[in-house]
């Protein structure tokens, strides 16, 4: 017996290989078996391949969209901003030229753009913390900052900051 499982969905199919009539041989039905093996590891090794070119795509559509969000345009430099585009163009062509790359490629493209956009965008939310408004952030900056990070948000209602606010959670 065999199974499939999406991750994505939780669904999960079973099929069950039987001699019913007599018309497969041990032999056929142990191969079969040992194909259905063998393919789960090419499967597997095709789903790994095929996360890691999704994540490279999603990666360059989102920092693409986040160079040309208006909401962004006055809190990067024009020298940025071409930066990341070019790089995030540079990284889509090769993704509709090479799409039968391996996984390590496509890592190896998602280290590379990441490289130009990282120190961009981290400058990007770092200069946010200044200012009083949104916060450089599409759909605004969270209170507090970012979880886990430097704080960095705008202040409060009523002027000044008096010091980090500690708020308990179940």
């Amino acid at each position: 017996m065999f199974s499939a499982a999406d991750k994505s969905t939780g669904k999960e199919n079973k099929i069950v290989i039987t001699n019913d009539k007599g018309r497969l041989s041990k032999e056929d039905i142990e191969r079969m078996v040992t194909d259905a093996e063998k393919y789960k590891a090419d499967d597997d090794k095709q789903r790994d391949t095929i996360q890691a070119k999704n994540t490279l795509e999603s990666y360059a559509y989102n920092m693409k969209s986040t160079a040309e969000d208006d909401k962004v345009k006055d809190k990067i430099s024009e020298e940025d901003k071409t930066l990341i585009l070019e790089k995030c163009k540079e990284v889509i062509d090769w993704l509709e030229k090479n799409e039968s790359a391996e996984k390590e490629e496509y890592e190896a493209k998602q280290k590379e753009v990441e490289k130009v956009c990282s120190p961009i965008i981290t400058k990007l939310y770092q200069g946010a913390g200044g200012g009083g408004d949104a916060g450089g952030m599409p759909g605004g900056m969270p209170p507090g900052g970012f979880p886990g990070g430097q704080g960095g948000g705008a202040p409060q209602s009523g002027g000044e900051s008096t010091g980090p606010t500690i708020e308990e959670v179940d």
